[in-house]
């Protein structure tokens, strides 16, 4: 009998539905049920602002230079572009009294995709903790490589280190009793929108360093943070360049979403077992990707002036001006709200005796707005609903509008 091929099993356990998927078909369904109805999303982060000019001419330029036999070009460096990591460095890192050098900084199409792929220089049976909740590809990604054990209905999978992240502890969360070798954290959160202060930061360099664990630092929202105590990068806390990794992007910083474009940073000091992960991540992306266009990293690298700089400003006081409309709102309306002051991200209780996607659907059937259940991002967030600050002004007050008048007084 002919061997059958065989696939990857830990596909298997994974949900049906990436939850972002599961929420657009609800959406299509509610769509064609009711074609009338006026959809507001606040669920997905995806932007709504146009460009900073700056980016828009600087790819324009670039675009014409790809019209030219004299400065066309080909394959770029897998890592990025020399002059768009340099930018990087002087103006994120260096100019904020860090020191990273450019070769430390890998340009690359997304901080998904990095967060997702950074697994593949890592061994399968390293221990990994995550927040509950959490941003889905955390765990989506290592239940895919193997690492994650057995799914456990009500518990999460069995090889996986959950940190609860619940009111009481101001939705951080809490140093593991279990060692853990990677350990995810993502602030400002990604779903709660909570920042974490440099003391309390400190704290997980130290287990880290203590533990001989690596921290994947996921700061795609530093951009929003207002307050001082808050670093803006983990490599502000002393230690951390052999404990961490960090990754960036400028997707909510400068409306990349539909433009793609991100970095993640590997200092040259983090080594385990005398091998440099700076090295193995050089050598993975160099076998897996091919880099982000020339076009793309010149507006990138427009970001960084004077222009972009202002650019970027504008479009994200704008998103935080949605933030401070929906948590007064919401607040007016009776519900508890947290996040939204140093993040994009609205985290509100739902109403008593309901779910998450029971909210969603009582949401959607009573007001047309879409937003994104707790649980979808673990256990610990059953009970809430995260909103985003990204639409318009005019939808983010039609929306709250809508939730005041249908869910007021409940």
């Amino acid at each position: 009998m002919q061997n059958l091929l065989k696939i990857n099993q830990n596909f298997a356990k994974l949900p049906a539905n990436y939850l972002f998927v599961e929420i657009a078909d609800r959406v299509r369904n509610f769509s064609r049920e009711h074609p009338e109805a006026e959809i507001l999303r606040l669920g997905i982060g995806d932007v709504t602002r146009p460009l900073p000019a700056a980016v828009v001419e600087a790819m324009a330029a670039a675009s014409r230079e790809m019209g030219r036999a004299e400065t066309f070009r080909g394959y770029g460096p897998e890592a990025g572009y020399p002059f768009l990591r340099e930018a990087i460095s002087k103006n994120e890192f260096r100019d904020r009294g860090v020191e990273i050098a450019p070769d430390e900084i890998f340009v690359s199409d997304g901080a998904k995709s990095d967060t997702g792929n950074i697994g593949d220089i890592f061994g399968t049976d390293n221990v990994v903790a995550v927040c509950d909740p959490v941003y889905p590809v955390y765990v989506d990604t290592n239940v895919m490589a193997g690492r994650a054990g057995d799914y456990r209905e009500g518990s999460g999978f069995s090889n996986i280190v959950y940190m609860p992240c619940r009111r009481e502890n101001g939705f951080l969360p809490e140093i593991p009793s279990r060692r853990a070798d990677m350990v995810y954290l993502c602030f400002p959160n990604n779903p709660t929108g909570m920042g974490i202060s440099r003391k309390e930061l400190e704290k997980w360099v130290a287990y880290a360093r203590r533990n001989g664990s690596v921290l994947l630092y996921d700061a795609a929202y530093e951009a929003f943070i207002t307050d001082p105590d808050m670093p803006h990068s983990i490599f502000e806390i002393d230690g951390a360049k052999k404990c961490a990794i960090e990754f960036r992007s400028f997707s909510k910083t400068a409306g990349f979403t539909g433009v793609r474009c991100a970095y993640t940073v590997i200092p040259k000091e983090l080594e385990f077992g005398g091998v440099s992960l700076n090295r193995l991540w050089a050598r993975r992306q160099s076998t897996k990707m091919n880099g982000v266009s020339y076009i793309v990293q010149r507006g990138a690298q427009a970001v960084f002036s004077d222009a972009g700089k202002r650019g970027v400003r504008e479009n994200i006081a704008y998103y935080q001006e949605n933030a401070r409309m929906m948590l007064e709102g919401l607040a007016k309306a009776g519900f508890s709200v947290w996040g939204g002051v140093n993040s994009p991200y609205v985290w509100l209780r739902v109403p008593e005796g309901m779910t998450s996607w029971q909210f969603f659907d009582s949401l959607l059937q009573k007001t047309g707005v879409v937003g994104t259940p707790g649980s979808g991002f673990g256990s610990c967030g059953e009970g809430y609903f995260r909103l985003t600050s990204f639409n318009t002004h005019e939808n983010t007050r039609k929306a709250i509008g809508r939730i005041v008048q249908a869910f007021a007084g409940r």
